[in-house]
């Protein structure tokens, strides 16, 4: 006879399966009809409850769960309920893991929110999930600078560099030095170097997550795992016994930028030094005694002229497309407010000067700065409190004084250094720090070029440049007046960005972004548009004698002046209304009012930039209410495009099209389908369409600087495979006129993107390319004619572009020979072109 209290077991299971069924199935049917009233928020709790109960429905449900997810996502970010957002996100990935669409969707949210490192990451893993997946493939693409900086393959692949660093570090460890910490340790080489050389104790922090992870990864595959210790935290963090069991005898690092400070170094040291550091060798009888590889640096300095640099600087126009730039409007970069602003701002730029287009040429003999010794904790702490060291330079060159050029040796010890002069090949930049606001800037030997140096907020800082001319007898300096000024004028000169009203003598300072400066200064890119839209208007507007138009620039003033005269109802009535959402700052709204009865609408959403507009404006008689700003007051930026009054339609709307790094704008193409659906008859996009071409390069720099080229430049370590898993296939700001390249074929055209007429662009297309001279193809530059119309184009490769160009680098460099023909894939797909070469 059977059991019956088994069987009663038997009965009591059968049961709870059935009530689950039961449950499962009533909550999908709750799903569903909450999707069909749009609550999201209760479908995915009903979906996350089925996925618990009901683990084998996972492929059934996995698509309509997304869609849950997605939507029930949107809705909390819209209430800005941001940790509820993410605790679905973490839900979904602890169901569904290996979903590299859900991957890919928060590494978007993320990225929205700022957090760019995190954001990148699951864009990484979306990839590794599906290599083919194209959504996270241009997300990854476009924040994996962010993921891992591209300085670290060109550091990387520098074997020069390398192997000095290699042999400062054998040098102290095999002296006797025990135990090491690498600060800021990257990939974790310098680390390893300490290892191979014999330290028994090394020790290694770095705050990135994505690096501390790379590291590890780089520390095992060298067989080194067990022997160095990973910390994902920055030194001043560190704590003995807590992080290292006692203090240690070496710290390496390489944490110096191009101004060498920039990366905190200083601060860094300070705190190794009373904290983490054993005595120096003077203040400690012991054999054991702490010290810092790189030991010192020695700055250097040089007063230059560089064309290229002053247009990206220094607005050199008064005048452009018949606007005039009103005097009392005064443009300033980013490097010049550092001076007076409140915010801690990188004081300098970065250059390879060896590679700036149109050269750069010496004013000055190169001069000392300053010299830091790592080693001494009390000069360490003195570099901010020191006050600024005056220096006066002669100049041995006529010229104009644009700019003070700044690199250093890095003095790893009494035997090893390292220059990043302009005059070597180096993966190093040079510092740059524009020279601004000075009534002259042309100087002649016998001058002198007048500056401050010191170090202030972890910056090497410039300031004060001035010149000493000798004319007549006298000595006579030109002066920056808002860096140098007294206190009153500087006061009332910082109390002037508050109100449009412009006392006599003090100027309005309008900040603008360097590549918004080299916009402004690019006089065919106003030229062009003045030229093109005058057309249209002349199109659309009743031909009437008092309206011709000289779309070619002449008497434009003269004609809007009739128009406004003698045609006043229709102006006040009928207005053509322009759109102006191209980024940054932009005076084209100016342009158009100048061409016609126009009402212009600027995007600029700065205060301090419409203010300028406002002053433009003024200067040039604009009735007040010709020019408006409006996108600042929307609330939601994807109605952008949209009329304030949506019974009336745009008659121009100007969008921009390409990046200054060299890339087609994301969303463009979407923001060109909504600008067509709102277009008055006979109205037009600027641009009307784009054609992107491109060449056949032979390029090692290029290959260097995008991917690490196996063991060799790392000295036998094995770092390639683990770094390279970051590489991007398109390096961006480059500049062709400069690139170190050989040409292997002739400019051919790749792709047409029209964005009047959507039905003539192609997805995807094959372009067949002849090949002009034998060699290794290892990448394709391209670049844009972007089509106003059909006869007027604006070229971003040209040398008063304010856009760089950009080049895809081929994983490997395919041989060719003269009268070959080589076959291009070309791919569109949202904002991004994919290159490959057809095998």
């Amino acid at each position: 006879m059977p059991n019956s209290n088994t069987k009663s077991h038997r009965g009591h299971q059968g049961g709870q399966e059935a009530g689950r069924r039961e449950l499962v199935s009533r909550s999908l049917q709750s799903a569903q009809h909450c999707l069909e009233d749009q609550d999201f928020g209760t479908a995915y709790a009903h979906y996350l409850l089925v996925l618990n109960l009901a683990p084998e429905l996972k492929n059934d449900v996995r698509e309509t769960f997304r869609f849950t997810l997605f939507k029930w996502a949107e809705e909390l970010a819209s209430l800005a309920r941001i940790q509820d957002l993410f605790n679905c996100y973490e839900q979904a990935l602890e169901l569904f893991p290996n979903d590299e669409i859900i991957c890919n969707s928060m590494g978007e949210h993320l990225f929205r929110m700022g957090f760019r490192d995190e954001a990148a990451g699951y864009f990484h893993k979306a990839l590794k999930l599906n290599p083919d997946f194209v959504d996270a493939k241009e997300n990854f693409y476009r924040v994996a600078n962010w993921l891992v900086e591209r300085w670290h393959f060109i550091m990387l692949n520098d074997t020069n560099r390398n192997l000095i660093y290699q042999k400062a570090i054998e040098k102290v460890v095999r002296s006797g030095c025990r135990t090491v910490l690498d600060i800021g340790a990257g990939t974790g080489i310098l680390s390893m170097f300490a290892k191979k050389a014999g330290a028994p104790c090394v020790y290694a922090c770095e705050l990135s997550k994505t690096m501390y992870e790379l590291a590890c990864d780089v520390v095992a595959a060298n067989n080194m795992e067990g022997e160095i210790k990973l910390l994902p935290i920055k030194s001043l963090d560190i704590e003995i016994p807590k992080h290292i069991p006692e203090r240690v005898s070496l710290v390496v690092t390489e944490t110096v930028d191009a101004g060498l400070f920039g990366e905190g170094i200083v601060e860094s040291l300070i705190h190794a030094w009373e904290h983490l550091l054993l005595q120096p060798k003077w203040e400690n009888n012991n054999k054991d005694y702490g010290q810092v590889i790189p030991a010192g640096a020695i700055v250097f300095g040089m007063a230059v002229e560089c064309k290229e640099i002053r247009r990206h600087h220094r607005v050199g126009i008064k005048e452009v497309a018949c606007v005039r730039l009103a005097e009392t409007v005064e443009f300033c970069s980013p490097t010049r407010a550092s001076v007076s602003s409140e915010e801690t701002i990188e004081p300098y730029t970065t250059e390879k000067l060896s590679r700036v287009p149109g050269g750069y040429m010496p004013l000055t003999e190169p001069f000392q700065a300053m010299t830091v010794d790592f080693n001494n904790l009390e000069e360490l702490k003195s570099l901010a409190t020191r006050k600024p060291c005056k220096i006066s330079i002669p100049v041995t060159q006529g010229g104009v004084l644009d700019a003070i050029v700044v690199w250093f040796v890095l003095q790893l010890d009494d035997e090893h250094s390292l220059s990043t002069s302009p005059s070597e090949e180096t993966c190093w930049e040079q510092a740059v720090y524009p020279v601004q606001g000075l009534p002259d800037y042309s100087v002649k030997p016998g001058d002198a070029v007048m500056m401050e140096v010191c170090c202030q907020d972890c910056y090497l800082r410039i300031q004060k440049i001035s010149v000493l001319t000798s004319e007549y007898g006298m000595d006579i300096e030109r002066e920056n007046t808002l860096a140098s000024g007294n206190e009153a004028e500087l006061c009332s000169a910082l109390a002037s960005l508050q109100t449009t009203s412009t006392p006599d003598g003090i100027g309005q300072e309008c900040m603008l972004e360097s590549t918004e400066i080299a916009l402004l200064n690019n006089v065919p890119y106003h030229e062009c548009f003045s030229a093109a839209i005058g057309k249209v208007l002349s199109s659309l507007i009743p031909t009437r004698e008092s309206l011709s138009m000289d779309v070619d620039g002449h008497d434009r003033e003269m004609n809007f002046e009739k128009s406004q005269n003698k045609n006043s109802s229709y102006t006040t009535h009928d207005p053509l209304y322009v759109l102006d959402v191209s980024e940054g700052f932009s005076i084209l709204p100016i342009i158009a009012g100048k061409l016609g009865p126009v009402k212009a609408y600027s995007s600029v959403e700065k205060e301090q930039h419409q203010i300028a507009l406002n002053i433009i404006s003024e200067a040039n008689h604009f009735p007040k209410e010709t020019l408006e700003f409006w996108l600042s007051h929307l609330e939601d930026e994807s109605v952008m495009l949209r009329r304030p009054k949506s019974d009336k339609l745009w008659n121009i709307i100007i969008l921009d099209v390409i990046e200054t790094s060299g890339l087609i704008q994301q969303e463009v193409m979407e923001k060109a389908a909504i600008s067509r659906c709102l277009l008055h008859s006979g109205g037009k996009i600027f641009p009307q369409y784009v054609v992107m071409y491109g060449m056949l390069v032979e390029s090692q720099s290029l290959v260097l600087e995008s991917a690490v080229q196996g063991t060799e430049p790392t000295l036998g370590f094995n770092i390639a495979p683990f770094i390279n898993q970051f590489k991007v296939p398109v390096r961006v700001f480059l500049d062709l006129a400069t690139l170190l390249c050989v040409p292997l074929s002739k400019p051919t055209e790749l792709l047409r993107l029209d964005l009047m007429n959507p039905y003539l662009n192609s997805s995807s297309r094959e372009v067949k390319v002849q090949v002009s001279k034998s060699g290794h193809v290892t990448a394709i530059p391209f670049w844009y004619h972007i089509h106003l119309d059909e006869d007027i184009y604006l070229d971003t490769s040209s040398d008063s572009s304010h856009w760089k160009q950009a080049a895809v680098v081929l994983d490997k460099p395919i041989q060719v020979q003269l009268g070959d023909e080589l076959v291009l894939n070309i791919q569109h797909y949202k904002s991004n072109v994919s290159i490959t070469v057809k095998q």
